[in-house]
């Protein structure tokens, strides 16, 4: 089951990022990143063709209360997005009580391999399985899209199964579902600290 969420007040910080609810003068960041090709395809959408495209996807992360912006402490650039989604796929091992959400994200082009997506998403773990107690949170990628897959594997999912997506792009994609449990989490947690 979804878990309510709202992140308007929720702050998480990294040794490198602040998790923070999104600003309307986030507004040029989120171009900046969204506007360049490469990016939104691994997620599903085309490159932000204009400002006010990105204005109405701010409009909606805001509204939504439920996207993180990725803040780069070292010079205050939202250079990324973490959202708690509503699940597409449930983890039959679960019972129907259980709360969680689908974590989907995407990173600036300039940052990529710097290892900054998987400390947000370890952070989100860990307050998600730790402060609010749910009980699992699912990722998925593109078949083809092994930068997202090591984040997921780093970050200790476990693949559950594959579905077919239409995306914004106009395409069909294969798609890997992963799992992560709060008992997986919690027994693996002193080894990945």
């Amino acid at each position: 089951m979804n878990a309510p969420v709202d992140l308007t007040f929720v702050r998480v910080r990294t040794p490198r990022l602040l998790l923070r609810a999104w600003r309307p003068d986030d507004l040029d960041d989120l171009y900046a990143y969204a506007r360049v090709d490469g990016v939104g395809q691994m997620a599903g959408w085309m490159p932000h063709d204009s400002r006010s495209e990105s204005e109405r996807i701010l409009r909606r992360f805001i509204e939504g209360k439920h996207t993180f912006a990725l803040v780069l402490l070292e010079s205050g650039r939202v250079v990324g997005s973490l959202g708690l989604e509503e699940g597409r796929v449930f983890p039959a091992s679960l019972p129907p009580s259980a709360l969680g959400r689908e974590i989907g994200y995407v990173l600036a082009r300039d940052m990529w391999g710097q290892g900054l997506m998987p400390e947000a998403v370890r952070a989100v773990i860990r307050l998600c399985f730790s402060d609010w107690k749910w009980d699992y949170l699912t990722v998925g990628h593109f078949s083809w899209n092994d930068q997202s897959r090591r984040v997921i594997e780093k970050c200790g999912f476990h693949r559950i199964g594959e579905i077919e997506m239409a995306t914004r792009c106009g395409t069909v994609e294969q798609v890997y579902k992963y799992c992560l449990t709060r008992a997986d989490w919690q027994a693996a947690e002193p080894a990945a600290d």
